[in-house]
């Protein structure tokens, strides 16, 4: 099997098991050491649709535990606030 087939699947699989089991991820905003501060908050009003204080609250929680849940839902649902987040630089992840 391919590995292009295999992902698929298992995306295919993953989906099934997410919609047969309420099974919610999590979108996880990683810590760089790059980005200020202020452009991260930015990105979390523009691409997650946060309310600024809610961004300035998560790039907090960023900054000092080197993570924080950004979004909760479904692997659909989340995909493209991940994409949003790294397509302006930042890690994220879903978990």
């Amino acid at each position: 099997m391919s590995q292009k087939h295999y992902h698929k699947e298992s995306t295919q699989f993953e989906e099934l098991f997410e919609e047969q089991t309420g099974h919610e991820r999590h979108l996880i905003l990683h810590n760089d050491d790059v980005h200020t501060f202020d452009y991260v908050i930015e990105s979390l009003i523009k691409v997650c649709e946060m309310e600024p204080i809610q961004a300035e609250q998560c790039t907090y929680l960023v900054h000092y535990k080197g993570k924080c849940d950004v979004k909760t839902g479904g692997l659909e649902f989340l995909r493209p606030y991940r994409k949003g987040l790294i397509e302006r630089g930042l890690e994220a992840t879903i978990d």
